[in-house]
C-alpha cells in the first residue's frame, strides 16, 4: 500500500526518470557490454606491387620487372624501420609494433599479436610522447603531438595502419591505442 502511494508521487516520477536517463547515458559512455566483446582482425602482411621501369630494350617505355626465367618478379617485402612491445595502461595490453616500409616508399603500421580489451571509440595513434608504465602512461600521449592512423580495427590479432606520406617519424615514436571518448591510452610502445 506504501509503496503505492509512493508510486503515485510526481516526485518519484521525477526520480525514476531521471534515473533512467542518468542510466541510460552512462551506458552510451561506458558501454559495459563491450567487456565481454572480441573483434579478431588476421591482415597479412602489406607488399606493394614491384615498380615498373623503363630500359633502354624497351625504348623508354615502362615495363614490369622480370625475373631471369621471363616472369614478374614478386613484390619486395616490406623494411622494419621501428618497432615496439606493447606496454600496459588503462587496459592490459599485449603485442608488437612494427613501422614497415613499403616497395613502393609507403609506409604502415603494423599492429601484431595484440591483445586488448575492447572499447568505445578505439583509434590507432603516433604520439610524439615517451610511453610511460603504469598510471603515468595513461594520459601523456596527447600532450604533445600525434597523428591518428584509424578507428581500431579489431581487439585481438594482426592489423595494418597506413601511414601518411608526410608523416614526421623521426619525433612520432610511439604508438598507442587511444580510447578517445575518455581521452585515456590502453596500451603504447615506444618505436626504436
Amino acid at each position: 500500500m506504501r509503496i503505492r502511494r509512493l508510486l503515485r508521487h510526481p516526485a518519484a516520477w521525477a526520480v525514476m526518470t531521471l534515473g533512467a536517463v542518468a542510466l541510460g547515458v552512462a551506458l552510451y559512455l561506458f558501454q559495459p557490454w563491450r567487456l565481454f566483446t572480441t573483434v579478431e582482425v588476421d591482415e597479412a602482411v602489406p607488399v606493394a606491387a614491384a615498380t615498373p621501369r623503363a630500359t633502354p630494350e624497351t625504348g623508354g617505355r615502362t615495363t614490369a620487372t622480370r625475373s631471369p626465367d621471363g616472369r614478374a618478379k614478386a613484390a619486395e617485402g616490406p623494411r622494419t624501420l621501428a618497432a615496439g612491445t606493447f606496454v600496459s595502461h588503462e587496459h592490459s595490453t599485449e603485442g608488437r609494433a612494427r613501422v614497415l616500409e613499403l616497395a613502393d616508399g609507403s609506409r604502415v603500421l603494423r599492429i601484431e599479436g595484440l591483445a586488448t580489451s575492447d572499447g568505445p571509440d578505439l583509434r590507432v595513434w603516433l604520439s610524439d610522447q615517451p610511453v610511460k608504465e603504469g598510471r603515468a602512461g595513461w594520459f601523456n600521449l596527447d600532450d604533445g603531438k600525434h597523428l591518428e592512423l584509424g578507428e581500431l580495427k579489431g581487439n585481438r590479432g594482426n592489423a595494418n595502419y597506413a601511414i601518411p606520406a608526410g608523416a614526421d617519424l623521426d619525433s612520432l615514436k610511439t604508438a598507442t591505442i587511444w580510447c578517445r571518448r575518455f581521452g585515456v591510452s590502453f596500451g603504447a610502445a615506444a618505436l626504436n
